[in-house]
């Protein structure tokens, strides 16, 4: 028994370390938005969440939810996916594409173009900052651009 339970402890051990190697697959994180040029009340503020989920090396999606603090209630959901670029063993940059439907004025989906960097800020954390100009469909809203700055928590 001792012999088993020994075998067992060593195992475990084991695994966590191969594990521990890996890159994180998921995180969550808060984020804040200043979203421009998006008519005459001017700028927004918005604040919300972000999921990630990484599936290969470089690449990742980013679903997100922002509520946008404005006269009444208003949303915004989007969902990107990136391209990261190592630029050193903390840092990254990435161009985004994505898809977004808020309710700005009145409800509109559009197409997000933009960019971002990551800092790694300790084993599990990232802090991360960027911008995306969101083409929307209505005639009548604005194109507006967002930038932001947030972080989030990899498991």
């Amino acid at each position: 028994m001792k012999k088993f339970l020994l075998s067992a402890i060593i195992a475990c051990f084991a695994i966590g370390a191969a594990a521990a190697q890996d890159r994180s697959s998921w995180a969550i994180g808060p984020r804040m938005g200043i979203y421009t040029h998006t008519g005459s009340e001017g700028a927004i503020f918005g604040i919300g969440a972000i999921g990630r989920y990484t599936f290969a090396d470089h690449w990742r999606v980013e679903p997100g939810i922002t509520a946008l603090c404005e006269k009444g209630c208003s949303v915004d959901i989007n969902a990107d996916a990136q391209y990261l670029f190592s630029v050193a063993r903390v840092w990254s940059v990435y161009p985004a594409i994505g898809v977004s439907a808020n309710d700005i004025g009145g409800w509109s989906c559009g197409i997000n173009i933009g960019a971002g960097t990551d800092f790694t800020i300790g084993r599990h954390w990232d802090v991360s900052a960027g911008f995306k100009w969101m083409l929307q469909t209505a005639k009548h809203h604005k194109n507006p651009i967002v930038i932001t700055v947030g972080a989030a928590y990899k498991f």
